[in-house]
């Protein structure tokens, strides 16, 4: 059974928890510095956002170290990660020096890396940057994309799970 909370009565652990009640797809958000510099950070926060023009976004959290990156870059690519790929969310979560390091790729637009062999690909030119709290919304116009027939990775509850198909028909 749930429990309503008040605004006065927050606690941000139990806010998690309720965040986490909602289950998401795993991406992973990829750029390139204008020193060449790849950057990979795993995200959960993306959405499809508009079909004309078409648009996306996803919500960094302001303490990423690789926001600046992000910030000077003029296009990111969105990686949908499928069910066999929890290792490549992990990887690119670390703080390890090479995020990239064994990772099949291929150079997208503008330079920026695109991983292979994902469920979907969006490759975007960054047209707005918002600040929203603890977080930035980045919104992108996809530039190009590609998709394949693959379970997705899913994320609740603090761990990865596997999918279910339900025919969206009627009984």
């Amino acid at each position: 059974m749930s429990t309503s909370v008040d605004a006065a009565d927050f606690d941000p652990r139990d806010l998690r928890s309720a965040f986490s009640q909602f289950a998401t797809g795993v991406t992973v958000v990829t750029t390139v510095t204008p020193e060449g510099e790849r950057i990979g950070v795993t995200a959960n926060s993306f959405t499809s956002l508009s079909m004309d023009p078409p648009l996306v976004l996803w919500c960094p959290g302001r303490h990423l170290r690789s926001l600046p990156a992000f910030e000077t870059a003029t296009h990111f690519a969105i990686n949908v990660l499928a069910s066999d790929q929890h290792q490549l969310s992990r990887q690119f979560a670390a703080g390890a020096t090479d995020k990239f390091e064994g990772v099949p790729l291929r150079e997208g637009v503008a330079g920026i890396p695109v991983l292979e062999g994902t469920l979907a690909t969006f490759e975007c030119e960054t047209t707005a940057r918002h600040e929203a709290g603890d977080h930035v919304i980045y919104i992108g116009q996809i530039v190009r994309y590609a998709h394949a027939a693959a379970a997705p990775l899913v994320f609740h509850g603090g761990s990865y799970h596997g999918t279910t198909t339900h025919s969206s028909e009627g009984s």
